[in-house]
């Protein structure tokens, strides 16, 4: 359901988990910039709604 709230930053472990992969592998992907992040001060943060579509679009399945 959609609220109007505003969408919640998700952390490496976070995104890791909602993704199923491993906290090494989104480091992977932040170093080859693949995925969608955002630095927060020394922080990766992840929007849902972005990583599903960079997802959604098939180019998760570039990286090796």
């Amino acid at each position: 359901e959609m609220t109007n709230e505003p969408e919640r930053w998700l952390s490496v472990d976070e995104i890791a988990e909602h993704l199923g992969v491993s906290k090494d592998t989104v480091r992977k992907w932040i170093k080859k910039e693949s995925i969608p992040f955002h630095k927060i001060g020394k922080l990766y943060k992840f929007k849902i709604s972005e990583v599903d579509e960079w997802v959604d679009s098939g180019k998760s399945a570039d990286i090796d």
